[in-house]
């Protein structure tokens, strides 16, 4: 078991990727603490992903600072440590920016955005203290490529791919590492769970089934356990991102001819 004897914190672990990642992380040999804001729905969450004699469930809304200082407070009660910490908590917008709800796009900015922030902040004393640990922040490939229709979220993972990346060069002298992970289209309920504005129109095509979110945890894990700074999975989403960054008009003229 190659985590045996780590402590794993995942934020958002009630369903879908967290969920994953909590049980791949488990089943490897970690303690793993599963924080959402439902309390009954991460209790469940946590059956499972069974291995409950290693696993802890938590209430924790990452839009409140206390809520996060009081789950770190009773980890480090009950396991002592915090080696790795998992930004995964979050949710999605679709609607235009002309037409988008300001009070529902600040929200999401709380939790996706500044929730991981927080979270960062309260986590990274303690691994100083205790001499290192890993950040693990859950982004997306929109934080890559802007998403018509998405742009908010888009808004929120762009701003977590920069303070990830900028904060693994600030705190590589005190031994903490920060990877993040930028899935492509997930088969989640994340979909269904989405803020729905005015503007429904979509640009992915309804042929595109996504992978699962077991498939992000794994390439999670491999991330986390070959040090590495950034993994986009799958593997083939390397490709639009390239294209982005190198012809960004012709992308965007693709995507303005999908959405509908």
């Amino acid at each position: 078991m190659e985590l045996e004897g780590k402590v794993v914190v995942v934020t958002g672990a009630s369903m879908g990727i967290g969920e994953a990642i909590a049980k791949i992380f488990a089943e490897h040999g970690a303690s793993v603490v599963l924080l959402s804001r439902d309390a009954g729905r991460v209790e469940a969450a946590r059956a499972r992903v069974g291995q409950e004699d290693r696993t802890l469930a938590l209430a924790c809304d990452v839009r409140h600072r206390e809520e996060i200082d009081r789950a770190i407070g009773l980890t480090l009660h009950h396991l002592k440590r915090i080696d790795v910490w998992v930004n995964n908590a979050g949710h999605g917008l679709l609607d235009s920016v002309a037409r988008m709800d300001m009070a529902a796009f600040r929200d999401m900015f709380d939790t996706n955005f500044f929730g991981a922030v927080a979270g960062m902040q309260a986590v990274i004393p303690v691994m100083k203290q205790q001499g290192g640990g890993t950040i693990i922040n859950i982004s997306s490939v929109a934080g890559h490529i802007p998403l018509p229709f998405h742009a908010g979220y888009s808004a929120t993972k762009f701003a977590m791919n920069a303070i990830g990346k900028a904060t693994n060069v600030e705190s590589k002298k005190d031994g903490i590492h920060v990877l993040t992970v930028c899935p492509g289209f997930v088969r989640t309920a994340f979909s269904e769970n989405v803020v729905r504005g005015n503007e429904l129109k979509r640009v992915r095509p309804a042929s595109v089934r996504g992978i699962s979110a077991e498939r992000v945890a794994r390439a999670t894990l491999r991330g986390y356990l070959k040090g590495k700074r950034e993994v986009i999975v799958p593997w083939t989403m390397h490709v639009p991102v390239k294209i982005y960054q190198m012809f960004p008009g012709l992308v965007a003229w693709t995507m303005g001819k999908m959405a509908k």
